[in-house]
């Protein structure tokens, strides 16, 4: 049955995004909001608005039981998750489904199975998709892991198998070293995420981070081609485009097929991306995890093949079988993506929340802002500090870059710093633009041209 009536269960830019493709689609919204979200954009925007909690994610957004109840009682058939918050968490999807709501999503068993990054990368070794060499199975013992990476070789990563957002993950140069951080690693995912195991992959050096979008409905998966994220601060992606300049067409198709090769192996149903790291000196290219959730760089996918993925995503949730086939979806010019964050990148990206004063949105042909502002919002202080994106479409990337510049020129957000001046920055880098990037490249960068401590 299509969705009638949809519980948004998450804040930001992405709850304005959800709204946006809902209300095209027919549907009322419900939006939840924390105590201290009760003026925001998406709340303005929703059909209907109910405050789940206290400020406080924990209480809030992060409250499983109490959203699930709520969505319920507001008499929701569906709940997107967005990112981040409650999206990868397959108890979570399990109790939306209980409820009598479809979850838009995978299967909760899908979400276990790659969302466990070593049960993940198991799943791929059975699909026969290229993984980075590294440990047999998940590591609990600081034993097992130095046998281990005796085999591998140094560096090697180490990587929790649970949660995301670049925590859980150390470098470790040396068996020394090795010793030294797999414990902290461990400490820092349990913490997180409940969960300390771990597994190590070797490090491949100025790697570049590529990802495959795909769209399944359980039974048929496509793929909507891959973005580059290779610019990272903390792990954390800064700048995404798509396609990948550096693949040639052969090597995207090679990539493009064995992730949906992957994701069909699990019946995927959804929106969901497969990361790799891709070697530019050998030209090989290996699975490192799957995101089961739409991701915040999905726009420059959507900007490269004209699709609404969120839009493709409530559709099958609704029960919809797949709509585009694989002959159907093109790539169509370049697009690139910068995150703007209430951040200070002159004072090590300090958090800066704040009132904006006024605000001035680009405008124009290839031009788009998925963003939270409007003139007098106050950033409220408990979140993380993405306010939106800016996302640019050309014939070429240089094009786009070009076009990046002028519509970061013509961004105006009054009141609060923000990381436009790192983007505008980086688009007059030489490196930037001739795409001789990889995931090792910004912290350096950044602390030579005086926009952050390294």
């Amino acid at each position: 049955m299509p969705i009638k009536r949809l519980f948004i269960a998450n804040r930001g830019e992405i709850a304005v995004r959800i709204n946006r493709s809902a209300t095209e689609l027919g549907m009322e919204t419900v939006q939840a909001y924390s105590e201290a979200d009760q003026d925001m954009l998406a709340v303005k925007m929703a059909t209907h608005a109910v405050c789940v909690g206290p400020p406080a994610a924990k209480t809030s957004y992060l409250a499983a039981d109490r959203l699930v109840s709520i969505a319920k009682e507001a008499g929701c058939d569906a709940v997107h998750p967005g990112y981040g918050f409650l999206a990868e968490n397959a108890a979570f999807a399990e109790a939306v489904e209980a409820a009598g709501m479809a979850f838009v999503g995978p299967r909760p068993e899908t979400i276990r199975t790659m969302g466990d990054k070593a049960t993940a990368r198991a799943t791929a070794i059975a699909a026969g998709v290229p993984v980075v060499p590294g440990s047999d199975g998940v590591l609990t013992d600081i034993e097992d892991a130095v046998a281990s990476a005796r085999t591998i070789g140094y560096p090697v990563m180490i990587k929790a198998t649970a949660g995301g957002g670049g925590r859980g993950i150390r470098i470790a140069e040396t068996e020394e070293e090795l010793r030294q951080l797999a414990p902290q690693a461990q400490a820092e995912a349990l913490a997180a995420f409940g969960d300390g195991g771990f597994y190590l992959e070797r490090v491949i050096t100025k790697a570049r981070h590529i990802e495959v979008q795909v769209l399944g409905d359980g039974q048929r998966v496509v793929h909507c081609f891959e973005r580059e994220c290779s610019l990272q601060r903390r792990r954390q992606k800064v700048w995404e485009e798509a396609p990948a300049a550096c693949l040639d067409t052969e090597t995207r198709a090679a990539l493009c097929a064995s992730a949906v090769a992957l994701a069909e192996s699990v019946g995927y149903r959804g929106a969901g991306t497969l990361e790799y790291l891709y070697d530019n000196d050998s030209g090989a290219f290996y699975f490192i995890e799957m995101n089961t959730r739409i991701q915040v760089e999905h726009p420059v996918t959507e900007m490269v093949t004209g699709l609404d993925l969120i839009g493709e995503m409530l559709k099958i949730a609704g029960g919809a079988p797949l709509s585009p086939r694989q002959e159907d979806i093109h790539l169509d010019g370049h697009a690139i993506e910068v995150r703007i964050n209430a951040e200070d990148p002159a004072n090590d990206f300090m958090p800066f929340p704040g009132v904006v004063g006024s605000l001035t949105l680009p405008e124009g042909d290839g031009i788009r802002f998925d963003g939270m502002l409007y003139d007098g919002y106050a950033i409220p202080p408990f979140y993380d500090s993405l306010l939106g994106k800016l996302i640019v479409k050309a014939d070429t990337r240089e094009q786009a870059i070009e076009r990046l510049q002028t519509a970061l020129s013509d961004l105006k957000i009054e009141g609060v710093k923000t990381t436009i001046p790192l983007h505008q920055a980086l688009s007059t880098a030489p490196a930037v633009r001739a795409g001789a990037v990889h995931t090792q490249f910004l912290e350096p960068w950044l602390a030579t041209h005086g926009l952050a401590q390294a």
